[in-house]
């Protein structure tokens, strides 16, 4: 029942259709709200904190996910490439506890997040830290790895407690949707704002302004051992494939197999940070199991025989050059 309710909900953020307008009032509210927020921090009633390495904050303005994981990804091996030691830090959404922790390799997803997990796995030799607040996550990072040059905040571009030197607003192509704020529309905060760099994710940019990426499947997939199998080699008609994603958009993720020239014979769109802990397979008749890489971290557990296939992130060049332009002026010389 919950998730046919956030189903509504979501379809009536894509337009000012009857819902929307009745859930306007309450938008307001939180327009309210979220401005109040503002000023008390602007203030000094709320306390900003600063960090002694530049911060880089990757978030969005919109409820759900929006592609900022990759983005946070693709910007630290841009910058690990030219020798800059990194650091992410993120709240770890929809994990168990909220303590501060360093997310290793073998961390379950459950006590650190999906993403963070999934940030970890991806790029081993990268510091990741999770807590409720991330400028503790931060001083915790740089305290265990005091060589760090960057910090980058995998979402939180809300998060006004710590203070950021770049923050970069990510759109897909829902775009600001009907343009209300919560729970009337998908808005977190009204749009526009001040940001240094916008980034369009989806197929389509959401506006004129910003930079684009494009976003393709890895070409292979990659089983629970860490082995790859070729995509290729599953494009075969005789491998019909059951595909589930619990990411704000499957039906893109599925759409994206077909057009590799994978057969879905069945599909399972879940909810976003699927917690697949009580996940129970369903006779699918021999299917290939086939997921996310994000959603790999929580199912390989309970299905060790499924495989995920990456997604290969590409910022276009221009929006890294911007990046660097911004940051290089913040780097301080590297430790002796």
């Amino acid at each position: 029942m919950k998730h046919k309710f956030e189903q509504a909900l979501v379809r009536a953020w894509n337009h000012r259709g009857a819902l929307a307008w009745l859930l306007w009032p309450l938008s307001l509210l939180f327009g309210a709200l979220v401005g109040l927020r503002r000023t008390l921090y602007r203030m000094g009633v709320f306390k900003t904190r600063r960090l002694a390495v530049p911060v880089i904050v990757v978030g969005n303005v919109v409820a759900g996910g929006s592609g900022k994981t990759p983005v946070v990804m693709a910007i630290v091996k841009h910058l690990q490439a030219s020798g800059l030691p990194v650091g992410v830090v993120s709240r770890g959404y929809g994990r168990a506890g909220v303590d501060c922790l360093e997310v290793h390799i073998d961390s379950p997803a459950g006590d650190v997040g999906d993403e963070p997990a999934l940030i970890k796995r991806s790029i081993p030799e990268t510091p990741v830290f999770v807590a409720a607040s991330r400028f503790e996550a931060a001083s915790a990072l740089l305290a265990r790895y005091p060589q760090t040059r960057v910090v980058v905040c995998d979402d939180g571009l809300q998060h006004l407690a710590l203070c950021r030197d770049i923050n970069i607003c990510v759109f897909d192509d829902r775009g600001m949707g009907n343009g209300f704020l919560l729970p009337a529309g998908p808005l977190r905060e009204p749009w526009p704002r001040g940001v240094d760099l916008v980034l369009h994710s989806g197929a389509k940019p959401a506006f004129a302004n910003g930079y684009r990426a494009t976003r393709a499947l890895g070409a292979y997939a990659l089983r629970s051992d860490g082995g790859q199998v070729p995509l290729q080699t599953l494009t075969a008609p005789l491998k019909p494939m059951l595909a589930v994603a619990g990411i704000a958009q499957p039906q893109t993720f599925f759409d994206m197999l077909r057009q590799a020239g994978l057969t879905l014979a069945e599909t399972r769109a879940l909810p976003d940070h699927y917690d697949f802990s009580s996940w129970s397979r369903i006779i699918d008749g021999g299917y290939t199991l086939i997921c996310t890489e994000k959603d790999a971290v929580k199912l390989w557990p309970v299905q060790p025989d499924a495989l995920a296939v990456p997604l290969v992130f590409t910022p276009e060049p221009a929006f890294l050059q911007a990046l660097d332009a911004l940051l290089t002026p913040l780097l301080a010389p590297p430790p002796q």
